[in-house]
């Protein structure tokens, strides 16, 4: 069976198994943009100032709650909030400076724990809070309740890091139901390729993985 490149660089030897199991590259074919949220993790000022790389996918980010927006989708932005007191477990695994230093950034009257300025954010998005690295992990959030008021049965992942936030929430989210797209451009990850390790995992065996040309291509063919 011939396999195709995948469109996001995932490693052939994966794919081929991927193909050769469902006899396709993608488990998603198609999306209704009336039931899918563009979900954007964690890119608040602290989030970019410590990692100035981050930026680079600002523009895909807002193309795409642009082009979600526009076909009658949600986009929800999600910021973290941390609890009164520092995490004893975070201090043991980063050590206590670093556990300071998010603790204090993310606290709710600190101009770090804000949006990025250049995001484009519009009236009638969807905002939510988490209190730990995913965004569905029962009681740490209240985006799942938000988005299932909606209709909402499909999630595009952006965001940072791919290896931290945003593989913990789309795992969450597919335990949840929903159909869970990764864009693979619109997310930023560790070094030491653990995005790409990230991005491969999923698409093995959780959901589906894109770039945003994909994706904005769906959306088009849906409105077609």
């Amino acid at each position: 069976m011939f396999t195709p490149h995948h469109p996001s660089g995932i490693n052939d030897r994966v794919v081929a198994k991927v193909v050769e199991r469902r006899g396709r590259l993608h488990a998603f074919e198609s999306l209704n943009p009336a039931t899918t949220a563009l979900v954007v993790l964690d890119l608040m000022a602290a989030s970019m100032e410590r990692d100035k790389a981050t930026v680079r996918i600002v523009p895909t980010v807002n193309k795409l709650a642009g082009r979600v927006r526009a076909a009658g989708g949600v986009v929800a932005w999600v910021t973290v909030q941390p609890g009164d007191t520092i995490d004893p477990i975070m201090v043991a695994i980063v050590g206590h400076e670093r556990a300071r230093t998010f603790h204090e950034q993310a606290q709710p009257d600190s101009p770090l724990s804000k949006l990025w300025p250049e995001l484009d954010v519009a009236d009638g998005d969807v905002h939510a809070v988490k209190l730990g690295a995913s965004a569905f992990f029962p009681g740490k959030s209240d985006l799942h309740e938000q988005l299932y008021a909606r209709s909402i049965d499909t999630l595009l992942i952006a965001g940072t890091v791919t290896n931290v936030c945003c593989d913990s929430s789309a795992r969450d989210a597919v335990e949840l139901g929903y159909r869970v797209v990764m864009v693979s451009d619109a997310m930023a990850g560790h070094a030491f390729g653990l995005h790409e390790a990230t991005l491969a995992t999923f698409y093995r065996i959780f959901g589906d993985v894109r770039p945003s040309d994909d994706v904005i291509r769906l959306i088009g063919e849906s409105r077609s």
